[in-house]
């Protein structure tokens, strides 16, 4: 189990954005941003494999940017033998017009280095790839800290169902209504961590999952504990999600 504290983040703290935390080492947090103007960042898959890429290979003080370099659409490139991880990367999720990712700081200023080497790569990618110029997302990364386990596991499970909104727009209102076709979908969508938590070998060098898979017996408990998500679990949570 984490040593998290048991006590519910203050409302102070659940305010909090980037400009005004300060990030501490082994602590966890939960960051997000989209799209400028809620625009789409993601557009095909090479861009999904290319910010994942990314997480994996800007997740590390002694990396020099070369981002000339071709990505063949997988992870055959990680293998960086001098890897030291500025951030433990304990969940992500990837959707169109925004990202979610929960780090755990391992070296002083680790999370504002990680995600400006993230934030400032992919947007080159993406603006040169495109023929556009400016900004691609939405000001500075939101990052809220997390300070006891079931939210920490509570905010996994929220960010792992997100994707079900690309085929149930008002899950978050309505419920999941229908979780055969829900565990389908996710079990098909690789744009996040879930499938590694779950058992299905996705993208399992880019996350440290012990500290949540430590809190269930088996991947089929996680999976199970998805699949007890109900309305008021989002208002457990409310003050840290995207929206």
């Amino acid at each position: 189990m984490s040593k998290l504290s048991k006590v519910k983040p203050s409302s102070k703290l659940r305010q909090n954005n980037m400009r005004k935390i300060q990030f501490e080492n082994n602590n966890f947090y939960h960051i997000y941003n989209r799209g400028t103007e809620k625009r789409n960042v993601f557009l095909n898959d090479a861009d999904y494999y290319r910010f994942i890429h990314y997480l994996y290979e800007f997740n590390n003080a002694n990396f020099n940017h070369n981002l000339s370099r071709n990505i063949d659409g997988g992870l055959a490139l990680l293998n960086s033998k001098s890897k030291n991880s500025l951030v433990e990367i304990t969940a992500f999720c990837l959707m169109p017009n925004h990202f979610h990712l929960i780090l755990r700081q391992l070296q002083e200023n680790g999370i504002a280095q990680f995600m400006q080497k993230l934030g400032t790569g992919y947007t080159m990618y993406f603006n040169k790839k495109n023929k556009r110029s400016g900004s691609l997302f939405q000001g500075t990364f939101k990052a809220i800290q997390i300070e006891n386990d079931e939210y920490l596991t509570h905010l996994s499970r929220y960010i792992h169902i997100n994707p079900v909104e690309l085929i149930e727009p008002g899950w978050k209102e309505n419920g999941i209504q229908k979780w055969d076709k829900t565990n389908e979908f996710l079990e098909n969508y690789r744009w996040s961590s879930y499938l590694d938590y779950i058992g299905i070998k996705n993208f399992p060098l880019v996350t440290n999952r012990g500290v949540i898979s430590s809190c269930f017996q088996s991947e089929q408990s996680y999976k199970n504990f998805t699949n007890q998500w109900l309305n008021k679990d989002l208002e457990f949570i409310k003050e840290v999600i995207l929206e």
